[in-house]
């Protein structure tokens, strides 16, 4: 069953300029694993963007409510490629609510824009 679904679109550039102008916003928003790659490089604005757009998608897939920490969410992806989420404290326990046990999560970025959908299943 269907729980919730979220869609969300983050203009690349846009992003990349309030990541610039406000240097701690990533740390609110992402944790180490998202910033950087195994390699220790940090992720390109267009996968960052993409990332983003899927934290703000989960968060509409749950309803919008108030009181989740961007951290409580990780988006990582498979060696396969899949994109996934990995939820935690707030956001585990809005999900665990609804009675959520599963996401489906889909990125892309092109054109200067990246977006996301998030489908919660229960």
């Amino acid at each position: 069953m269907i729980i919730g679904v979220g869609i969300d679109v983050a203009e690349i550039e846009r992003f990349g300029a309030s990541m610039e102008r406000t240097p701690q916003m990533a740390r609110r928003l992402f944790l180490d694993s998202e910033l950087y790659l195994p390699s220790g490089d940090r992720r390109g604005t267009a996968s960052l963007a993409a990332r983003f757009a899927a934290k703000e998608a989960l968060a509409k897939a749950l309803g919008a409510p108030a009181g989740l920490q961007w951290t409580d969410a990780e988006v990582y992806v498979e060696d396969s490629g899949r994109p996934r989420l990995r939820v935690s404290g707030t956001v585990l326990a809005r999900a665990e609510a609804l009675g959520v046990r599963s996401w489906h999560v889909s990125l892309s970025h092109d054109a200067g824009v990246a977006s996301a959908v998030v489908i919660a299943e229960g």
